[in-house]
């Protein structure tokens, strides 16, 4: 399809089924000063597209690029639920995991030292409540980018999938995400998966091998639209230059390090860490010597430094290619020093140290009143609550650097998501533990692994919290080096294999599977076959690590911590709610006021009543059942005479419940007037005797005295 836009340009679509829908990639509609624009069209989902692409080279050591994903709360017809904030503003943690999601497949995807200024923006417009929309958005930003002219190796697609009832599906409605034991996002380009994460339900690294074999062939037709796009475009290719290392510096570099690496630097973590650091200041004052402190200029002795470092890189390749030995001296399935210990703050609710090598966490495990659950406030249509939030924190201080303290990171974020994502299949449900629960892992000590040193402490933690988890979760980091075609798995990874090799994976769950998987390649895609080979890889190690946990705390403790809230929970009909809460929350207000509790209703019935003295929780339930109680056949009441007539008389026997005596089961005795038994306002004891289908109470006093 095509027509002119109002600048003369041809607005151009390109269509083919996917998944049962039609996928449409469209040009020049909007967006006409952007470098390029793709409006993306799934069901009734819309999302643009944009890149832009700097002008000239920035000035820096890294590629300055950015992703982002952008929710907006009119594509799915709502207005925010802040009381006080309408606009769109800082980016929710849902919006900042997509974006993260969709540039980790994206970024390797450029050249080394390409320095162009890149800013990409997927911006949702319409939403269809029936699937997610983040995966049409990576496809929205990977054929942006695909237009773009700069040296980018895609496309790039995606597909969130899950598995229900046995069978593997793409846009799953919420309905069936509920039910999938799975959920995990797969991407990459034609010839290989650049990014896999996954949170599942302790599934098999058997099921997890099929599901990715499945998403990547599902994925193909969106990449071969992409292409249809740009072979009808023709995107005129950008100039640019890369930022490489100088072949003569590295040469030489080489040249002053080759005696000094290998066997001489093979030391456990912290020791190389110090020796690394003790060399690179020698390696610059023989280099300042050596050309004179007025040639070595910053700008000359980073480029040097940036050689020191690819040096380090390429032995600690070789070292593990070659002699299958890693920078610490350990075996390529060696995990470092553990260590763990719980209970070591004495006023929190839990608490745990987990360390591996130099990594190290602190978790801390707080419980409060499900009323204190995270509202999520986002522009899908499913927000709910979040009943467990698990929070990542790493200052400066961690990495031996002086950094200023702020808000948590994309990263950060990222972080403390996959580690609450791997001990949600394992958590009680509200009605078994009717807590809200907050985990904080204060990382201590980084050297690589910190997200799974977050997983193993917060596990550890609400254990130690008196949490009921079904099995206590693991999590190892692991990494991939390729040489040719032959791949070297390592087991716990750090920071210096991290640096140097190809791919890193962390893989968490429980003695019966896998609870969460996130994998990044740094190459340009890699067979499912391998990948495949990387998550057996982790099984082990995996086991390695929660026997250590075991040893340390093997199941929740039997008690809470006597600091936290004792909770009680009562279910009743959702359609007596309305008498608990009362007039204008006339009742309820009452009763937190004369008992200390706090009571938190949910719209299926489950009350929860919290307070530090379980007297007022009793006498808060007791006042709530009175309020909610069913009339019972065959049960003794004590009621209020409300109502005397000729046949009979009118029992109030619970809060808004009345029953009627008739004059013949007054008493064993004949009675001629029913003033002759009973009075206004009199308390009798009755039986119910029967409910009719117009739910009317028949109630006796004479069956009570027989």
């Amino acid at each position: 399809m095509s027509t002119i836009n109002p600048h003369g340009k041809e607005i151009f679509s390109v269509t083919r089924d996917f998944h049962g829908k039609p996928l449409t990639l469209e040009v020049n509609r909007v967006g006409f000063r952007s470098t390029a624009s793709v409006l993306v069209t799934y069901g009734d989902t819309v999302v643009l597209g944009t890149a832009q692409v700097g002008s000239r080279p920035i000035q820096l050591d890294y590629f300055p690029l950015s992703i982002d994903y952008e929710e907006k709360f009119y594509a799915a017809g709502k207005i925010s639920g802040s009381r006080f904030i309408k606009r769109e503003g800082r980016p929710s943690d849902e919006a900042i995991l997509i974006g993260r999601l969709i540039d980790r497949p994206i970024r390797p995807l450029f050249p080394k030292g390409y320095r162009q200024e890149v800013q990409v923006v997927a911006s949702v417009l319409s939403m269809d409540p029936d699937f997610r929309p983040d995966m049409v958005a990576m496809i929205a930003a990977s054929a942006a980018l695909s237009l773009t002219g700069t040296p980018f190796d895609g496309p790039v697609a995606g597909l969130r999938v899950g598995r229900v009832n046995g069978e593997f599906k793409a846009f799953l409605t919420a309905e069936e995400r509920e039910a999938s034991d799975l959920d995990i996002v797969v991407a990459g380009i034609e010839t290989g998966v650049t990014m896999v994460e996954a949170g599942a339900n302790e599934v098999s690294e058997e099921v997890i091998g099929e599901a990715l074999e499945w998403a990547f062939e599902a994925y193909q037709p969106a990449i071969e639209l992409q292409k249809e796009l740009v072979a009808k475009l023709q995107p005129v290719a950008q100039e640019y230059e890369l930022v490489l290392p100088n072949e003569a510096v590295q040469v030489e570099v080489d040249q002053w390090i080759a005696d000094k690496l290998g066997e001489k630097l093979r030391h456990p973590y912290p020791e190389r860490n110090e020796m690394v650091n003790e060399l690179r200041w020698a390696f610059h004052e023989a280099f300042t010597e050596k050309l004179g402190e007025e040639a070595y200029t910053k700008e000359v002795r980073d480029e040097y430094d940036e050689a020191f470092t690819m040096a380090l890189h390429k032995d600690v390749r070789r070292g593990i290619v070659e002699e299958q030995l890693r920078p610490d001296g350990r075996k390529l399935d060696e995990v470092r020093p553990l260590s763990s210990e719980v209970g070591v703050l004495p006023r929190t609710h839990g608490s745990s140290i987990f360390t591996r090598g130099v990594t190290q966490g602190l978790n801390i495990v707080t419980l409060a009143p499900l009323s204190y659950s995270q509202l999520v406030d986002t522009m899908e249509v499913n927000d709910g609550e979040r009943r467990y939030m698990h929070h990542y924190n790493a200052p400066g201080y961690t990495v031996g650097e002086v950094r200023r303290l702020g808000s948590p990171g994309r990263r950060e974020i990222g972080h403390g998501y996959l580690a609450e994502r791997a001990l949600i299949p394992v958590l009680p449900t509200a009605e078994e533990f009717p807590y809200a629960i907050r985990s904080v892992t204060e990382i201590m000590s980084q050297n690589g692994s910190t997200s799974m040193a977050a997983t193993c402490s917060s596990c550890l933690a609400l254990m130690d919290a008196g949490v009921p988890i079904k099995r206590p979760v693991s999590g190892i980091a692991m990494g991939l080096m390729m040489d040719g075609d032959t791949p070297y798995v390592l087991t716990d990874i750090a920071d210096a294999e991290d640096f140097a090799g190809d791919m890193d994976f962390k893989v968490t769950g429980t003695e019966q599977g896998i609870t969460a998987i996130q994998m990044d390649m740094k190459l340009h895609g890699l067979p499912v076959a391998i990948l495949k080979k990387a998550i057996a890889g982790a099984k082990s190690g995996r086991a390695f690590i929660l026997n250590h946990m075991i040893e340390t705390l093997a199941q929740p403790r039997e008690t809470l911590s006597p600091y936290a809230p004792r909770i009680e929970k009562i279910k009743i009909n959702p359609d007596k709610i309305g008498a608990v809460i009362g007039k204008g929350g006339e009742v309820i207000n009452k009763i937190t006021a004369e008992t200390g509790a706090e009571i938190d209703i949910k719209e299926d019935g489950l009350i929860t009543v919290a307070a530090s003295d379980t007297k007022n929780i009793e006498k808060a339930i007791n006042w709530i059942k009175s309020l909610t109680e069913e009339p019972e056949v065959g049960r003794i009441y004590e009621g209020k005479v409300v109502s005397i007539k000729d046949f009979g008389a009118f029992i109030n026997i619970l809060p808004g419940i009345d029953g009627m005596v008739h004059i013949s089961q007054l008493s064993n005795d004949r009675v001629e007037n029913v003033t002759d038994v009973l009075s206004d306002g009199q308390i009798v004891k009755v039986k119910l005797t029967g409910i009719d289908e117009r739910g009317r109470l028949s109630l006796s006093i004479k069956a009570v005295e027989e």
